[in-house]
């Protein structure tokens, strides 16, 4: 209820104040053709006017989005063949991630980027952290008038997703955003509710002379998922058998109907600079900056179950009313001394403070053992980082060192890159990283007698070499070779329960993606292709050799130019290989290797639509579900969804 009084006041009071005002006609004049990107290039021109002031003109350029490091772009209400990639749940591209049955559920992992710059081990619970905003998600905003923004789509079965954001600048100095994604979805397995909220606050500041910048935000976020461990292992024929007796889903039998996970995480974020040396003038290029980044954030993730399952779980300490709950709460402060001059180029050196407290309330003694309730303590950290154009070359620096405390960290990362021609980018980057493994796989405690344990494991060491070219006319293409020490996963043991576990020898893994869109008048081809091949003498590092979308679509205008239209078919596929499986009580993926999945197509048809402001997106999601075999899977025992008609939009206000 409180959800949905929100939404109500949000978008009653957007509504209010875009009555005020209305957009004028200029920002929709008759529309232009991208040649590159096939998308409508109205909004990203100047010719855009909205009325901002007594006499004075804002352009689609002027609504500013700003980074957490500081990059700046513009906003853009264009319609084009990655805005359809973007238009899901979790509001980026979801290329090599295979999502479960329900919106709002986890993604199994078809690729990974080892690509780490952390000193400190993460979380865990990664499986509910892929719709989890973290600080580089947030961005800030400086636009000329106030802005709406209201994302809509259909979930599956007694529930809808909405994403609305309002932001508005006080006056030129001073912003301020509101946004709320929130998301509910029944699904059509038993026990699969699922039910998520992200609440984003943003604040931006400078002054007058922009000596001082402060941008700063607040998050809350919750994600809620009942599980229900995936179908009974003699319930998989009668999926698979096409029996209409069983197209009501809700007739297969799951695992357990009476567990559920939730992740809480409140954030306050800050970070401010003040320049102590400003150039004076154009000719003039000295600066000499000191900045503050405070991180102050608490996570916790709680497992709740009425009565013990121990088929799937194992012993426990009790019969009913499980209940597990894990806490961590970190706060940072880290000191940047930035200086920058149009010869030295641009460097930093900084100094971090963490503060960690991860664990529980209890001692637990099982087996003569004594598993601790916390790791907790301070670790200081140094780095420095540089950024310098020579010569055409934009090169890069980034390095990182824990000089105290209880966890050993470090990592050396550079790249630099060329632009050969107005057409093609060349780069290449290297990231060494040493890091301790995620809290959850050193210290866990549990209701279930298997899921306790504390571990001394060795640092994960990563090294990444990673070659890029980028070219609209030819081909996009990238090599990343990486190698991987003590890598630390999680996997079924003896005793056929879930526990965590380190892999001492080294794991080489190769990726090649190749990316191109071939045009013909209206039509267009686009293409992305990922090769990936691991040399792993222990089969723990598991991913699919092939994964491609192929995606032939048609774009043109219509309606004497009122309406831009895209429709297409949408290819994806990947090969067979031993997907990982999904444990609900850690809502972690754990390596097997005993079943194979994969190796089916997933067709979608999508008719996409520009009017004014206002992107209109209608899909029906694999529908050749409705003449196949239905063997698709998102992970063992998880099905994944059957075809679905689906619709949305996302719709801009202007003042």
């Amino acid at each position: 209820m409180k959800k949905i009084i929100f939404f109500f006041l949000l978008f009653a009071f957007t509504s209010i104040t875009y009555a005020q005002k209305p957009t004028l006609k200029q920002l929709n004049k008759p529309n232009t053709t991208n040649q590159k990107d096939g998308s409508v290039a109205t909004d990203s021109t100047k010719s855009a006017n909205i009325k901002s002031g007594k006499d004075k003109k804002a352009v689609i350029t002027d609504y500013l989005i700003i980074s957490a490091a500081r990059d700046t772009t513009y906003l853009d209400t264009t319609l084009s063949i990655k805005k359809e990639y973007k238009y899901n749940y979790l509001r980026r591209d979801n290329f090599g991630l295979m999502p479960f049955a329900n919106v709002g559920q986890t993604y199994n992992r078809l690729t990974y980027d080892f690509d780490n710059t952390n000193l400190l081990p993460g979380y865990g619970a990664k499986a509910k952290h892929f719709n989890y905003l973290e600080v580089n998600d947030v961005n800030y905003y400086h636009v000329p008038t106030p802005l709406t923004e209201l994302y809509y789509k259909t979930a599956f079965t007694q529930g809808q997703q909405l994403d609305a954001f309002f932001t508005t600048n006080t006056s030129r100095q001073f912003n301020l955003s509101i946004g709320y994604k929130g998301m509910r979805s029944l699904g059509f397995y038993q026990n699969s509710l699922t039910s998520t909220g992200n609440l984003r606050l943003t604040a931006s500041y400078k002054t007058r002379n922009k000596r001082y910048v402060l941008n700063t935000h607040f998050t809350s976020q919750d994600i809620f998922n009942e599980e229900n461990g995936g179908l009974k292992d003699d319930n998989l024929e009668f999926f698979e058998s096409g029996d209409p007796d069983f197209t009501d889903r809700g007739v297969l039998e799951v695992n357990f109907e009476n567990a559920e996970n939730k992740l809480l995480g409140k954030r306050f974020y800050l970070n401010q600079s003040y320049d102590i040396i400003r150039p004076k003038d154009s000719v003039s290029s000295n600066r000499l900056q000191l900045a503050h980044v405070m991180t102050l954030e608490d996570k916790i993730y709680t497992f709740d179950q009425t009565s013990v399952d121990e088929d799937y779980f194992g012993e426990a300490f009790k019969s009913t009313s499980l209940s597990d709950r894990t806490e961590l709460e970190q706060f940072s402060n880290q000191l940047q001394l930035n200086y920058s001059n149009a010869i030295l180029g641009k460097l930093q050196f900084n100094a971090t403070h963490n503060n960690y407290n991860y664990g529980y309330n209890q001692v637990v003694v099982l087996n003569q053992a004594t598993i601790p309730n916390r790791l907790k303590g301070d670790v200081l950290s140094v780095g420095a980082k540089y950024n310098k154009h020579y010569k055409g070359f934009n090169i890069i620096g980034d390095v990182g060192l824990n000089i105290s405390g209880d966890f050993d960290g470090n990592y050396i990362k550079g790249s630099a890159s060329y632009q050969l021609n107005k057409d093609i980018l060349a780069n290449a980057s290297i990231n060494v990283n040493s890091v301790a493994p995620n809290f959850n796989t050193l210290l866990y405690q549990s209701d279930y007698k298997n899921y306790n344990w504390t571990n001394q494991f060795n640092n994960v060491k990563t090294q990444q070499l990673v070659f890029n070219v980028k070219s609209n006319k030819y081909v996009s293409l990238t090599l990343d070779l990486s190698t991987i020490q003590d890598y630390v996963y999680f996997a079924k043991g003896e005793n056929g329960l879930v526990n965590p576990f380190q892999n001492t020898d080294q794991i080489t893994y190769l990726k090649a993606k190749l990316e191109k869109e071939v045009k013909y008048k209206n039509f267009a081809l686009d293409n992305t292709i990922l090769y990936q091949n691991v040399q792993d003498d222990s089969n723990t590092l598991n991913v699919p050799q092939i994964v491609t979308r192929n995606t032939l679509y048609y774009s043109n205008h219509v309606f004497k130019k009122a309406m831009y239209l895209q429709t297409g078919v949408i290819f994806n596929y990947f090969s067979s290989y031993n997907m990982d499986g999904y444990d609900p009580l850690l809502s972690e993926f754990y390596t097997q290797n005993d079943q194979e999945l994969g190796g089916f197509s997933r067709l979608d048809f999508f008719v996409n639509a520009k009017i004014r402001q206002t992107r209109i997106f209608l899909k029906a999601e694999h529908f050749n579900a409705l003449f196949t075999d239905p063997n698709y899977y998102s992970a063992p025992n998880q099905p994944f969804r059957d075809f679905k008609i689906r619709f949305g939009l996302v719709w801009n206000f202007f003042l």
